[in-house]
């Protein structure tokens, strides 16, 4: 059964690995429950959560798994609803209160993609105008642009949703693990929406990787999930740019080669109305645009 509360029916996940200073600073900003798992961490986040946080639940992972760590804590939540923060990064107030609102309002809503504000200053994140400006429009059902990506940070779910939709993966993993979800969820049916009056802060952590790591792990993830949901005309395009990108390409390619039995094995194409609304997203001259419905 829904809590009554409104603030109490949106679970904040967090997962986190060796960044116990933030995670522990940013803790109490959440509102609502919160669960909080830990990626096998070596610099004692867990007890540090444990003794400033007692209120907060606490799920100590044997090993690093990546963004899976979302989907272990949106199983453990008990909201209809769960929003996703880093360990840098927070939701303003109220804006879980107005998710739950706009969910309850859109039956078919999977996922709201909120706004992001970066650092100390504010700053728009870059994303917020790119999704407001959505080819895709908004249809009926949605409360704001339609969608086909998000970040993780700055997205809250419909629990059964996600979850139907097998949550965040052990294929991708991390970085790059939202494309494989977001398709799932709108080949389902689902909506996800941009709604900017829903807010999420970030703050950067000094001990995030460096952005050629994270170029690397993207390279990885989008030729996993082309592999996991695409045409093969896709994998094709995604393996030869591979190729062509240089060090950070071949490291990418490189970093897919041991996970590509298992997207095989996982491996279903999403229909022809996924297809097309991926179409409306790319460059009309972009080859992965599917020439016909499968």
């Amino acid at each position: 059964m829904d809590a009554p509360d409104p603030q109490r029916r949106v679970t904040v996940v967090v997962a986190t690995r060796n960044r116990r200073e933030e995670l522990v600073a940013h803790l109490g900003r959440h509102e609502g429950p919160v669960v909080v798992v830990d990626n096998a961490s070596t610099d004692g986040s867990v007890e540090a959560v444990r003794a400033a946080h007692p209120q907060v639940q606490v799920v100590e992972l044997p090993r690093n798994l990546g963004a899976v760590a979302r989907t272990v804590g949106v199983r453990l939540a008990r909201t209809p609803y769960v929003a996703f923060a880093d360990d840098d990064s927070w939701w303003a107030p109220g804006a879980l209160a107005r998710a739950a609102a706009v969910f309850d309002a859109h039956p078919r809503l999977g996922l709201i993609a909120g706004s992001i504000a970066v650092g100390p200053e504010e700053r728009p994140d870059p994303l917020n105008a790119v999704l407001a400006a959505s080819p895709l429009g908004i249809p009926t059902g949605c409360p704001g642009p339609a969608l086909l990506g998000f970040v993780g940070c700055g997205a809250i779910v419909r629990r059964s949703a996600f979850l139907a939709a097998g949550g965040f993966d052990d294929v991708v993993r991390f970085p790059g693990e939202e494309e494989r979800l977001a398709l799932d969820l709108f080949d389902a049916g689902w909506r996800l929406s941009y709604v900017p009056e829903i807010r999420a802060h970030h703050h950067p952590s000094p001990r995030r990787g460096t952005d050629a790591r994270r170029q690397t792990g993207l390279v990885r993830s989008r030729l996993l999930t082309a592999i996991l949901r695409r045409p093969w005309r896709v994998v094709a395009h995604e393996l030869l740019g591979a190729l062509r990108g240089g060090r950070t390409g071949r490291r990418g390619l490189l970093g897919a080669l041991p996970r590509v039995p298992a997207a095989l094995r996982s491996r279903h194409r999403v229909s022809g109305t996924t297809e097309a609304a991926l179409a409306l997203l790319n460059d009309p001259t972009d080859p992965t645009a599917p020439e016909e419905s499968p």
